[in-house]
């Protein structure tokens, strides 16, 4: 997923708490997807993070040297700047992108 192109804010801002506990008729369920769903997306984020940063990655055993690489700091702090995981699973949900499902409300009664 393209997260540069989120409307997730930048900042914290507080929430309505009834319009997260809307879709599900329950707060702690909703609080609860927006949790797993923000665990998924901050370790895509450090995943691909990892695969750039990787392209700077030297193999040396020498320690005294530390290599300052300009590329490999701006991609750091274009990911800092970010939003952070949280606010995107939570704009995400009350957009309504979030697919969820609570197995124990699915089973049929017999």
């Amino acid at each position: 997923m393209d997260y540069k192109k989120s409307n997730a804010p930048l900042n914290t801002i507080t929430w309505d708490t009834s319009k997260l506990a809307e879709p599900t008729g329950n707060i702690y369920e909703s609080v609860t997807i927006i949790a797993k769903r923000a665990n998924q997306i901050s370790v895509e984020m450090k995943e691909e993070l990892n695969k750039k940063l990787q392209e700077f990655a030297s193999y040396t055993d020498n320690l005294e040297e530390v290599f300052e690489n300009r590329e490999q700091i701006e991609i750091s702090r274009f990911y800092e700047r970010l939003p952070k995981a949280v606010s995107i699973a939570t704009s995400e949900f009350i957009e309504g992108n979030v697919y969820y499902r609570n197995p124990a409300k699915d089973i049929l009664p017999e």
